[in-house]
């Protein structure tokens, strides 16, 4: 009876490493190698494109880094998240007391802002560090898929990431008679205008939509801020402008001559978009709602 009673222990002992071992996801990140044990839960989302990612296979997060501005998270975002998610305050410097106080099980962090306070953060839950600002349209679907199976859900993930190229196929084709013109978005501030190279990840959308970023703007910052003698030189016949103030510079450009001397002046073809969704949201959702943008190119 002894020894059956000890061979239930060990058997009971050997199911249990089982089911560890099958829960266990192991993937690559920006620091190397993180595996995690379990499924996690409680979610803290320190950029908006892993919020994008987590909501595209529904998972709400308990924390988001939302710069103390929920409404600069895409409303289709917003609306897909749970009531009683918090605030951890800015992407660029989250509160650390307060990720701790939503005793998280897991962190998505970004490798440009986040990398400083790595050990910090994981000290608090296991972290997942992966690219975000300054990452590319094909860096940000890698880094959803590696979210997906990081939580749980690969599958859905996928199966997204599949309805994505679909879509994204579907908004190309209704952009041909673009190809190959010169398409430029930039960023209006008060003060200054900052154009985004091929590099960027809008400039990534814009390739992947068939349509050509100009040249002559390859910067390891994916953007550069640009005179307007220097937006003549690149004289897109389409320029995206995102405006992140209501009076910005390009409102000033407008009376001056070389403005008017710009091909995209002359043929009508300035857009104005939301500026935060381009520059700031990036992710699967963003993507195609930038595409939707697009379209009004061919349609004026």
């Amino acid at each position: 009876m002894k020894w059956f009673s000890g061979l239930v222990r060990v058997t009971a002992a050997v199911v249990c490493v089982l089911s560890f071992s099958a829960s266990a996801v192991t993937v690559t990140d920006s620091h190397g190698q993180f595996t995690i044990d379990s499924t996690p839960k409680r979610i803290v989302a320190l950029e908006f494109s892993f919020v994008d990612a987590l909501v595209s296979v529904g998972v709400s997060p308990v924390g988001i880094a939302d710069d103390n501005d929920a409404n600069r998270l895409l409303p289709a975002v917003r609306q897909e998240l749970s009531n009683d998610w918090r605030s951890v305050g800015t992407r660029s410097q989250p509160s650390l007391e307060v990720i701790a106080a939503l005793k998280p099980d897991l962190i998505i962090a970004d490798t440009d802002r986040h990398s400083a306070v790595y050990k910090e953060l994981s000290k608090i839950a296991p972290t997942l560090l992966l690219p975000s600002r300054r990452e590319t349209y094909q860096d940000n679907l890698k880094s959803a898929a590696i979210i997906g199976k990081v939580v749980g859900r690969d599958t859905q993930m996928q199966a997204r990431l599949k309805q994505h190229e679909e879509r994204m196929n579907e908004y190309a084709k209704a952009l041909s008679s673009l190809k190959g013109k010169p398409v430029l978005f930039g960023v209006a501030r008060a003060n200054g205008f900052y154009a985004h190279s091929a590099d960027s990840y809008d400039g990534g959308v814009i390739q992947r939509l068939g349509l050509t970023p100009p040249t002559g703007l390859d910067n390891e910052q994916a953007s550069r801020l640009i005179s307007l003698e220097q937006l003549l030189g690149l004289n897109p016949q389409y320029l995206v402008v995102g405006d992140y103030v209501k009076d910005s510079i390009v409102d000033q450009w407008q009376n001056q001559p070389l403005w008017q001397a710009l091909q995209a002046v002359r043929a009508k073809h300035i857009y104005h978009v939301d500026g935060n969704m381009w520059a700031r949201c990036r992710g699967i959702l963003a993507a195609e709602f930038m595409a939707q943008d697009l379209l009004k190119l061919v349609k004026a």
